[in-house]
């Protein structure tokens, strides 16, 4: 039989049981014996089938098949013939034959009866008694070492399983397989006794072990040799042996004593499964080098005595596929997990305890600098999320346990007392955030204040400082990093709520004789591009806290001014931002290797980790874990949440026809440019086409706009454009009539410059501001006067960091991809300060990419509240998304 597979075998002893007959046997010759059988589901469904037994001078018996079937040979049906026809017995036979008056019993019957060759007495041969002995067995594999060209002998234990039978009134124990066929013996009484095996009995024993996915050691492990003969043994696969040989003794072992079966286990077998109770388990967390920022951990178990480490068994877990989707779906099932020592002891770990850990540990075991040394290494806030969670008993510094107790009631901060010297009243959501601030450096972490514009997220930055400085910890001087367009506003502010604070302005070109004066000051403000040009002088000095204020201005990590920003020195950091995420998460990544570098790991684990599955793959479990990651330390209000006594915001949208020349226009580009993306896409790939789309879907936006925003000489003879002419002849008068201020924004530099000569053929008053402003003051006082009606502005330039509560009307000229950054512009009429209701209008060209635009700004606006909610949705343009953007 072992000449046929496993899985033979098994379909072999069905046919036996239900669907096999013996036609005819034949003897060829003294030696030979040849049987014919029909093995189907029916007398007309059948495969004839037929076996060949030769008996070889040595005394081996030989085996040839042949069937109808596909297979030709050494097949399942041919297996079931030959279980149905007790090839022992053909043996006996021939043996009978080839050497008459040998001492052979004769042959068996099909049924297991002897048949009564001589005088000797027949035992009883129709129930053999199956027996298990496991046991250990040294085997020797070559093993390949780095440096050598041959391969050096391994010796390993493993364990072995030796299958026997008794009958009763035999003593002799026979194993299986074997060649003996029976034996004979004179009794007591003087009689001859004699057996004959029952082989077709004992063969489906044999079955019953392969079911129980055992497997002969030749097969299991193929390069082994070993002192003791290899045939009789059965094992597992060599990798699995511990996991494999405790769930025998647990599953099949009682199946087999319920069946009849007697097992026998050696006293050093081992294998044995521990059920670690909560006194077992240990946790090791330790401050690494004494610097109270990073921590090593090692947790695991007592077995028997001894500690074990299960870090790098969780490793290997995660690395052979073990994952929290098939332990939610197993709760209540217990795992098993090979632990190292003498015996190849198991651990059976509750699904629900090991959900916990690896929930937990996914992320820092994905990470490979996280666990050297066969520990954990952790930073501080991942040392006080693990204190906190259920069912670990983890005990962990006193440190630790404080940061645990305040993360456990985050959501009920604790309020510190306000400043004596801030000349303002905080609003109930503005001293909460002046408590996470203090609750960061108390507990040296680093953080991004998200909340929306216009939330005074400049009064709380001041108000901490201010309270740094009261409670003599501000022994240093602090430095704000702002865009230009703000940096007076952040003097004024400062002067406003703090005048306490001594405050020194970095700008101009008499800046660097204040380079030398900068420790006499509490509080030091300057610009990013100030910042790359004076990054000498700014990176020896030794900061309290460095604010980043418009923090997205380091989206980019490999720009200069966030290189130069990481280099400073300081003891606590911060992001203000209201828009965390502009475009994708990589902007998200780049914020926190400022504040806290490493805290989500290198930029190719970021990506591979949680970037890639939540942006391509809609992994709403890294969504969620990335929330819960970094919850402690990104705090986000919005105004509908907190704000509630600010005016109600409309937003109207204008959906506006364009005329037949600039569809035709419009049409004409489209088709060129969807042919042109298609191409380089095909050709290229989306990655390496980017340029292209993105030339592609400006110059669409561009005709919606003004056709005179393009460069061809076609669009420059067009001197009309219907949203300009809807602004200028429907929108605009009327809102002027009725006494509003307006705000118009657009992305186009050249656009605005449209609409102001348009504003000047109708006399309307206006002042406006971009990047090439130099005097940002003015046009912004003027309009705060109430001297002028109507403020154009460039989104890029004056987006953020305005206060312009004047205004009650904002007018989008163009969508913009990002709704955060539409969102942003029109929060500096709508902010603290405002009394009157705001009105947003959007203008909207009508059957054009626009339309689209607008479209995907809800699901774009989505993903990036759900990096706080645990929602999912797509960050970038997919390959559909660019063919809906051209599509006609």
């Amino acid at each position: 039989m072992w000449l046929f597979k496993r899985q033979q075998i098994e379909a072999a002893t069905k046919w036996v049981r239900f669907h096999a007959k013996v036609n005819a046997v034949a003897i060829v010759s003294a030696q030979e014996l040849e049987m014919a059988g029909a093995v189907g589901r029916s007398d007309l469904t059948h495969e004839e089938a037929r076996l060949r037994l030769k008996l070889a001078a040595n005394g081996d018996l030989h085996l040839t098949t042949e069937c109808s079937c596909h297979a030709g040979s050494l097949c399942e049906h041919a297996a079931a013939l030959m279980l149905l026809c007790e090839v022992e017995a053909g043996r006996q036979h021939i043996e009978k034959i080839a050497r008459p008056g040998s001492s052979t019993v004769g042959a068996q019957a099909p049924g297991g009866t002897a048949s009564g060759a001589d005088d000797a007495v027949q035992v009883d041969n129709d129930k053999p008694r199956p027996q298990l002995r496991l046991r250990r067995l040294t085997v020797v594999r070559p093993q390949m070492k780095i440096g050598r060209s041959q391969p050096i002998q391994e010796r390993i234990s493993i364990g072995v399983a030796e299958l026997f039978v008794s009958y009763e009134g035999c003593a002799e124990t026979f194993q299986l397989p074997g060649r003996q066929s029976g034996a004979r013996w004179r009794g007591e009484d003087g009689r001859t006794w004699a057996l004959t095996r029952n082989v077709r009995v004992e063969r489906l024993l044999l079955t019953d072990l392969v079911r129980s996915r055992l497997m002969p050691l030749m097969q299991a492990i193929p390069d082994a040799s070993a002192e003791e003969s290899l045939v009789p043994f059965f094992t597992m696969c060599d990798r699995d042996q511990a996991l494999h040989w405790s769930q025998f003794l647990r599953d099949e072992v009682p199946l087999l004593q319920a069946e009849g079966w007697e097992v026998v286990i050696a006293p050093d077998f081992g294998f044995s499964i521990h059920e670690a109770g909560e006194e077992a388990w240990f946790t090791d967390v330790e401050d690494e080098a004494g610097n109270h920022d990073s921590f090593s951990l090692d947790l695991g178990v007592n077995v028997q005595g001894e500690r074990i480490s299960l870090v790098p068994l969780l490793v290997d877990c995660i690395d052979r596929g073990l994952t929290t989707a098939e332990l939610e779906a197993n709760l209540d099932e217990l795992y098993l997990i090979a632990l190292p020592g003498a015996g190849n002891p198991v651990l059976a770990v509750p699904a629900r305890r090991l959900l916990v850990l690896l929930r937990f540990l996914d992320e820092l075991l994905a990470t490979r600098a996280a666990r050297k040394g066969g520990r954990l290494h952790l930073d501080k806030l991942r040392a006080a999320q693990l204190a906190s969670l259920d069912g670990l008993p983890i005990r962990v510094p006193a440190e630790l346990a404080a940061l645990k107790d305040r993360l456990q009631g985050f959501t009920e901060m604790s309020q510190v007392a306000l400043p004596v010297g801030l000349r303002a009243a905080l609003r109930p959501y503005q001293h909460e955030g002046l408590s996470w601030l203090q609750f960061l450096r108390e507990f040296g972490l680093h953080g991004v204040l998200a909340d929306d514009m216009g939330l005074g997220k400049t009064l709380q930055t001041l108000a901490h400082l201010l309270l740094e400085k009261e409670a003599g910890r501000m022994d240093r001087p602090c430095l704000i990093l702002a865009p230009t367009s703000v940096l007076r506003n952040w003097a004024r502010e400062a002067a406003k709520f703090a005048p306490d604070l001594r405050v020194l302005l970095l700008h101009g070109d008499d800046r660097r004789s204040d380079f030398r004066r900068i420790s006499r000051y509490d509080l030091v403000i300057t610009s990013y591009p100030l910042l790359v040009r004076d990054a000498d002088y700014l990176r020896p000095v030794e900061w309290h806290v460095v604010a980043l204020d418009e923090a997205q201005h380091i989206k980019n990590p490999k720009s200069k001014v966030a290189q130069v920003c990481s280099t400073l020195k300081s003891r606590h950091r911060l992001c203000l931002t209201g828009t965390p995420i502009e475009n994708h998460l990589g902007e998200l990544w780049s914020l926190f290797q400022f504040l806290m570098p490493g805290i989500l790991g290198d930029a190719d684990f970021f990506r591979s980790y949680y970037r890639t599955p939540i942006e391509k793959e809609g992994d709403a479990e890294r969504q969620k874990q990335l929330a819960a990651r970094l919850q402690p330390l990104l705090l986000r209000r919005t105004k509908s949440a907190v704000a509630k006594d600010l005016p109600p915001k409309t937003e109207i949208l204008h959906t506006i026809e364009l005329g037949k020349a600039q569809t035709d226009l419009y049409e004409t580009i489209r088709a060129a440019m969807d042919q042109r993306v298609k191409e380089a896409i095909s050709a290229q790939g989306l990655d390496r086409s980017q340029i292209i789309v993105l030339d592609a879907l400006l110059k669409l936006r561009q005709v919606c706009c003004h056709p005179q925003l393009l460069k061809m000489e076609a669009a420059q003879k067009m001197a009309e454009s219907a949203k300009t002419a809807y602004l200028m002849e429907d929108l605009l008068p009327e809102l002027i009539d009725e006494g509003h201020k307006v705000l118009i924004f657009s992305q186009f530099t050249q656009m605005l410059a449209i609409i102001e000569e348009q504003l000047k053929a109708a006399r309307i008053s206006f002042v406006k501001l971009t990047g090439d402003t130099q005097d940002r003051e003015t046009p912004i006082r003027r309009f705060q006067a109430g001297q002028v009606s109507v403020f154009l502005i460039s989104l890029k330039a004056g987006g953020a960091g305005l206060n312009l509560t004047t205004a009650d009307t904002v007018i989008h000229y163009d969508p913009w991809w990002n709704p955060a950054a539409e969102a942003q512009a029109s929060d500096r009429a709508h902010r603290i300060g405002q009394t009157k209701p705001v009105f947003i209008h959007k203008l909207i060209c009508q059957g054009t990419i626009e339309e689209r635009i607008v479209e995907m700004q809800k699901s774009k606006a989505a993903l990036i509240e759900g990096l706080l909610t645990g929602r999912t949705e797509k960050l970038r343009l997919t390959q559909e998304d660019i063919q809906r953007l051209l599509e006609a």
